[in-house]
């Protein structure tokens, strides 16, 4: 179950919640079939990621997550932890700011990762319409050091 800091917000009021943590995502499941799966359709199905024999032989003793496919669940985490406002209706990606991957996450048997969410900015772009920049910090259960900070551009429509 996610941990949402707030109660539910809307577009209309959203500036009031800039700054504040917005809540935590459930946790996601990475094993290594999904690595393999990432690394097909996005044509990166490198060795350090995709073959479980290489990686042990590696620093770091085992595949790795790719980067981008933490990245690719910041809409995810977004979702997964109840944060969509109460009035909007649907979001568009509308990109990524100060991304850094800070640790190699390895896969073993498979790790959790979730996200740390807050609000940065909130933008108003007319007709109600929002531009959302939230902060992900993501967490591999069991470490101490966050994996990933992104900075998730969310352009909302509301209903």
């Amino acid at each position: 179950m996610s941990e949402t800091n707030i109660k539910p917000y809307r577009l209309s009021n959203i500036h009031d919640s800039i700054g504040q943590s917005l809540g935590v995502s459930d946790w996601v499941d990475i094993d290594q079939v999904q690595v393999n799966v990432f690394g097909e359709v996005t044509r990166w199905a490198k060795p350090g990621h995709c073959d479980p024999e290489y990686g042990k032989t590696t620093a770091y003793g085992g595949t790795l997550v790719h980067g981008f496919h933490m990245i690719a669940l910041c809409s995810y985490f977004f979702e997964s932890a109840g944060l969509r406002p109460v009035d909007g209706a649907y979001s568009l990606n509308y990109g990524l700011d100060k991304v850094r991957v800070l640790k190699p996450v390895v896969i073993g048997d498979g790790v959790r990762l979730r996200s740390h969410v807050s609000l940065l900015n909130a933008v108003d772009k007319g007709n109600g319409e929002r531009l959302l920049t939230t902060a992900h910090q993501v967490e591999v259960e069991g470490k101490s050091d966050y994996a990933l900070y992104a900075e998730y551009l969310s352009y909302w429509y509301p209903k």
